[in-house]
């Protein structure tokens, strides 16, 4: 299979392409669907043929001993990511927005604050509402395009309430990738504030050339505060396995969480651990090696496309394939720029307000999808910003 690959996705119950003119107005028949993240891309056959060897097995019943995909685990975070996982640490949880939920059920009581670096993944502040907890913005600093993080400020805004801080690494929307400098920060800060810590990694195999993610496992002294979060589902386009994995290292935090699993019934899909099993292998590694390449050159099309219009500029990726491109610029109004995407250009893109503070003059863009596509995004915002150039 080639990335190039145009697949049809109309038609399919696909949340991206069949809800676009419901949720933004944007025609089925002629829009681009450039919001939810997902990929239109096909996983990798290994993946594929973990599914296929149970539909034609023909028995689709609970599943027993996780011993080999604890042990995929364990080899990917060892092998990619220099992290060593014992397997007893690993909870599965209906994706991470469900381990996330999670998180905050079981380390959060309500009422109490939890602290969220915006802009950030809008599904964080929306699993705390609904929890009845407070959503504690700290807002990051944007300094010539670059996300950096400003901890005299928020130490300024904590009153105490706070019990938990979610951090998002690599950060989807704006795609840092933080140093380890940061990220020993981030950790002092939960310290200071004697705050758990969730550092959400979902993204983290999706990182261009010339950056280096550091798991927040590595950060020396945080371990006792520290609940560690990754999935296939990005990385491989799965996310409608609805897997994902809580890994927790400090034993008095996972019998907590342990607890709270059992009392909501939690167990894990077994189609989820088949194709996570076979993912987390040498192949898909090969495979996701050629996923970057791929993106890495959507990303650089896109960019050059969208910065070259005077008013628009494209935050630097350094990971993720989610652009955030800010307006800005423009002089224009929220809605005008959002109907000049969505109404004239036709393409369906998620609204930067929903992630919280710091967002207002940004919409999201998702570049994972063949390479004609993403060129006729760009051809398509450059018409409907025509007037500026």
């Amino acid at each position: 299979m080639s990335f190039d690959d145009i697949i049809e996705r109309r038609g399919s119950h696909c949340v991206k392409w069949d809800k676009m003119e419901e949720l933004y107005g944007v025609p089925t028949d002629t829009g681009l669907a450039m919001w939810v993240a997902d990929m239109d891309f096909k996983p990798p056959q290994c993946v594929l043929d973990s599914v296929t060897a149970q539909v034609d097995h023909g028995v689709m019943g609970y599943f027993g001993d996780d011993s080999k995909y604890k042990a995929a685990i364990n080899w990917w975070m060892e092998t990619r990511h220099g992290w060593s996982v014992d397997p007893a640490w690993i909870f599965t949880t209906h994706g991470l927005v469900n381990g996330t939920a999670m998180c905050v059920d079981a380390f959060t009581a309500p009422g109490d604050g939890v602290v969220l670096f915006t802009p950030v993944y809008h599904a964080f502040a929306k699993v705390i509402k609904a929890a009845g907890r407070h959503v504690v913005e700290c807002e990051l600093a944007n300094t010539d395009g670059v996300y950096t993080m400003d901890f005299n400020a928020y130490d300024a805004q904590m009153t105490g309430a706070e019990k938990m801080v979610i951090l998002c690494s690599p950060h989807n929307p704006g795609g840092r990738v933080w140093t380890k400098a940061e990220l020993q920060e981030v950790a002092d800060f939960a310290k200071r504030h004697d705050l758990v810590l969730v550092s959400d990694e979902i993204h983290h195999d999706l990182v261009f050339p010339g950056n280096t993610h550091v798991p927040m496992a590595k950060i020396e002294g945080i371990t006792d505060r520290l609940v560690m979060m990754t999935a296939t589902t990005k990385t491989f386009n799965i996310a409608g396995s609805h897997s994902g994995n809580v890994i927790i290292e400090d034993p008095d935090l996972r019998a907590r969480f342990a607890g709270r699993m059992a009392a909501l019934g939690l167990s894990a899909n077994s189609f989820g651990l088949f194709m996570a099993t076979a993912a987390y292998s040498p192949a898909g590694a090969a495979w996701v090696d050629e996923l970057i390449e791929y993106l890495d050159g959507n990303r650089k099309l896109f960019d050059a496309g969208v910065n070259a219009i005077p008013g628009l500029a494209s935050m630097n990726l350094e990971a993720t394939y989610l652009s955030w491109v800010d307006f800005d610029g423009t002089g224009m109004s929220r809605e005008d720029f959002t109907n000049r995407v969505q109404k004239d250009a036709e393409i369906a893109v998620n609204h930067g307000p929903t992630f919280g503070t710091g967002g207002d003059t940004f919409l999201r863009f998702n570049i994972a999808t063949p390479r004609a596509r993403v060129q006729e995004a760009v051809d398509r915002i450059a018409r409907a910003f025509g007037d500026l150039q």
